[in-house]
């Protein structure tokens, strides 16, 4: 059984989403506040959560602030519950760490196929999964190593702690290294659909990549951009 995280200020949207949830067999847990829900994330329940949807705005500590918390020491996939039509809310979410959004009014079935989604993929990420096999179980470019039996990242032999999405896409890239790759291609690939304004949520999500990859972000010798095409992993 799957341990979801619900954390928003208004009790008809919980309850409407436990609903969903429920029905598909999961458990939930709420919160009314980002603070609740750190709260929650660094408590014996925390290590026990595989999805947190997050909305953005409440009081006390809003959805933003709870997630910069929250990925200090966590990288269970958040989808952010949006009630605006901005990008600006979308785009700051996924800077600091979310996974995917959901603009409300949420249409349901939308929502459980992106929720699914991200579980699926928290779950390769957590775990040995031996259906899926390479050709090599250890990728490597420059000083970068990516272990895909263990799921593990390292940078100069050090460590780096990546989200399920921030892993897939640099997964995608290093096993096409040199080859550019659109903005649409890595969406497609990593999130398995169809989306317009798919740079935009790429393009945070490579930043995210950068600065945990490149020693000068500003200047990357690994996440390389080609103007106008997409992206691209060198050395």
């Amino acid at each position: 059984m799957n341990n979801i995280l619900i954390c928003d200020d208004e009790q008809d949207i919980i309850s409407a989403l436990r609903i969903y949830l429920e029905s598909e067999g999961m458990n939930v847990t709420s919160a009314s506040n980002g603070k609740e829900a750190v709260e929650i994330m660094e408590g014996p329940q925390g290590k026990d959560m595989q999805l947190i949807l997050m909305d953005v705005m409440m009081p006390v500590m809003d959805g933003i602030s709870a997630m910069a918390e929250i990925r200090k020491k966590s990288n269970v996939p958040i989808i952010m519950l949006t009630a605006k039509s901005e990008d600006a809310d979308k785009v700051i979410g996924l800077t600091v760490g979310a996974d995917d959004y959901v603009t409300k009014p949420f249409n349901p079935v939308e929502l459980m196929a992106r929720v699914k989604s991200q579980l699926r993929r928290y779950t390769m990420l957590g775990t040995q999964n031996t259906n899926n096999i390479v050709n090599t179980d250890t990728i490597t470019v420059g000083g970068i190593e990516l272990n895909d039996k263990s799921k593990e990242v390292t940078l100069d032999g050090n460590p780096v702690s990546l989200t399920p999405i921030e892993y897939d896409i640099l997964k995608l890239l290093m096993t096409h290294k040199g080859e550019v790759l659109s903005p649409r291609d890595i969406y497609e690939s990593v999130w398995k659909d169809t989306v317009i304004g798919a740079e935009s949520t790429v393009a945070v999500h490579i930043r995210h990549l950068r600065e945990k990859l490149e020693y000068d972000s500003a200047n990357p010798r690994y996440l390389k951009a080609v103007w106008g095409h997409g992206y691209k992993m060198g050395d």
